[in-house]
């Protein structure tokens, strides 16, 4: 009894806390740094920090990277407008780590990479020090060993497999021929036959009948603990539930509690509004990408009727941003679908709308869009959009306004957004149906300069 008093009042104190500092709940949660791909944001994880944080992970532990100018260049070594070469990649990665570490007072990391994410994890603990300050690298679709691999073909880019970036990337580190470097523990997670990057024929880089001398297990790196999920697709390979599960248990050697999304209230969003920037994206569609805030942007929030997509009354937030583009923060009512309305001179005004939101995020990120060339006679212009991954017309019930998504192929899992241009002129509920989400909105007129995004959280 004199033992349990006693610490009791160590732990009022205070002073219980730091004598066990060694045994406190931060040692079992490591922060966690997650890098995004080519092309994407920090928002793109926005599922996969609930997932951590639905198990007890402290939020302030889990650190989203934000690259400024997402896109690899077409020759790394030369310079390119809005575009990061390899070493610029690895020295942004390196001081996020050593923010986290200051801030966390940890001495070491976990990083998470999807894609291009993991080129910059892979340089930055072979290169830049993160051999140190690195305990664990989940690599989660990774095309370790090319988009293709043709002597000749494009091999100053990163993405060659035959290149000068990847072969020292993947030289021996040991006798045993091990392409990682330790003393990290490395795991890379691939689909087993489903990810658009990792193909033997060159069909979604445009090259359809020519062998790119990669194969299904392009991801996968020897010396790593190298998992296999299958029909996942390219994004899936790290913001599946099936992605999320393989790797709490390898940062933790233990099962997750539950890899579904826990609710909890208040939920309070926050996010960045960018724009679009000198680099064509997709040069068909005349976007342009990056992660460049867009101050002076205006935002406006409205509730919304889920089966119709009409406003429920005023706006509930709006804000002009700052130079930093932080839009919020914002108070969403649990189980409401929301409207997001962005007006910035050089832009279409942009209405996107999202499924009720679970929990809180300072993730949601926001970008105006300008409307395409191509779809100039359209009387409203409605792109469905699935970040955390990709459309597989054989593994996926999907439509958009009652319909099969337009450009999506009947076989492979190789586009994530589509797009439906209206004909007929009025304004009308449209609804698109992915799996068990669902989301209406409203076929807003063009003639107005303004586009419609619905955007899927899962």
């Amino acid at each position: 009894m004199t033992t349990r008093r006693t610490l009791l009042t160590l732990a009022a104190s205070g002073l219980f806390l730091t004598a066990c500092a060694t045994t406190s709940p931060d040692a079992a949660h490591p922060p966690i740094v997650f890098v995004h791909g080519n092309g994407d944001s920090a928002s793109i994880w926005q599922t996969t920090v609930w997932r951590f944080e639905s198990n007890g992970w402290p939020s302030e532990r889990l650190h989203a990277i934000n690259l400024p100018y997402p896109l690899a260049r077409d020759d790394d070594s030369k310079a390119q407008p809005g575009r990061t070469s390899t070493t610029e990649h690895m020295a942004f990665l390196k001081g996020e780590v050593e923010k986290v570490l200051q801030s966390t007072g940890a001495k070491q990391v976990v990083l998470v990479g999807n894609s291009r994410g993991g080129y910059a994890i892979r340089n930055h603990i072979q290169n830049g020090g993160g051999d140190k300050t690195v305990s664990h690298a989940v690599l989660g679709g990774t095309p370790n060993h090319g988009v293709w691999a043709v002597k000749g073909f494009r091999e100053a880019n990163e993405f060659s497999g035959t290149g000068p970036f990847l072969t020292a990337l993947n030289a021996p580190k040991n006798a045993a021929g091990d392409e990682v470097t330790g003393p990290v523990k490395w795991m890379t997670i691939r689909s087993d036959n489903n990810d658009k990057f990792a193909q033997p024929d060159g069909l979604w880089i445009g090259a359809k009948g020519t062998p790119t001398n990669v194969s299904f297990d392009g991801p996968a790196l020897k010396g790593a603990n190298n998992v296999v999920l299958p029909r996942v697709d390219h994004r899936e390979t790290s913001f599946s539930q099936a992605a999320f599960e393989a790797t709490y248990r390898f940062i933790t050697g233990k099962d997750a509690t539950t890899s579904i999304i826990q609710p909890k209230t208040p939920i309070v969003l926050n996010g960045k509004i960018t724009g679009l920037g000198l680099v064509p994206t997709d040069p068909a569609t005349g976007n342009y990408s990056n992660n460049l805030a867009l101050p002076g942007a205006q935002l406006a929030v409205y509730a919304t009727q889920p089966a119709t997509g009409e406003r429920l009354g005023e706006a509930a937030h709006s804000k002009v941003v700052g130079t930093d583009g932080q839009w919020g923060p914002f108070t969403a009512q649990a189980g409401v679908p929301y409207e997001f309305v962005i007006s910035a001179p050089g832009y279409a005004t942009t209405h996107i709308y999202r499924s009720p939101f679970p929990r809180s995020s300072d993730l949601i990120h926001l970008r105006a869009e300008r409307p395409a060339a191509a779809d100039k006679d359209a009387k409203s212009t409605i792109t469905l959009t699935r970040p955390r991954g990709y459309f597989d017309a054989e593994r996926d019930t999907m439509s958009l306004d009652g319909k099969a998504l337009p450009g999506v192929p009947s076989s492979g899992a190789g586009v994530s957004s589509t797009k439906l241009n209206l004909a007929q002129e009025g304004v009308r509920p449209i609804t698109a149906v992915f799996n068990g989400e669902q989301i209406t909105g409203r076929t807003w007129p063009a003639v107005e300069n303004r586009v419609v995004v619905l955007e899927l959280t899962y």
